[in-house]
């Protein structure tokens, strides 16, 4: 369970105690665990570093119902919290069949299969994730 505080004394604004990458991989793991432990389904991660100024990474998981879907999302919040991430968000917890998780440097979807099979958010991410980077130059 020990992932070292994403933050210094409990304030995710100061990185002093993690680099921005060390951060950014202590969190994905940590809600990578998470997932696991609660038996998320068809776990996904797409890599969006320097894909999209959003997050370096998201994470598409589905549960086996609405009730799986929103304790899942609660458990991830809760744990995220404890480990100093105060800000995280969680978002469409009432109906469950799709919350989304904002954790900074990682956006956690979280679906009930029949919805996640609708939106293929997957899909959508893994092709922009594979792009080529825009430059404005």
């Amino acid at each position: 369970m020990g992932m070292p505080p994403v933050s210094d004394a409990g304030d995710p604004a100061r990185s002093d105690a993690l680099s921005p990458e060390d951060r950014s991989t202590a969190i994905l793991s940590l809600i990578q665990s998470e997932l696991e432990d609660d038996k998320a389904e068809e776990i996904v991660t797409i890599d969006l570093g320097g894909k999209t100024d959003i997050a370096d990474a998201m994470i598409v998981a589905s549960g086996r119902s609405a009730r799986h879907v929103g304790a899942m999302a609660d458990k991830v919040v809760k744990r995220l919290k404890e480990a100093g991430l105060v800000h995280a968000r969680m978002e469409g917890a009432p109906a469950c069949d799709w919350v989304l998780i904002d954790a900074e440097d990682v956006i956690v979807h979280l679906f009930r299969p029949e919805v996640r099979k609708f939106y293929n958010l997957e899909r959508i991410w893994s092709e922009t994730a594979r792009a080529p980077v825009r430059t404005d130059n």
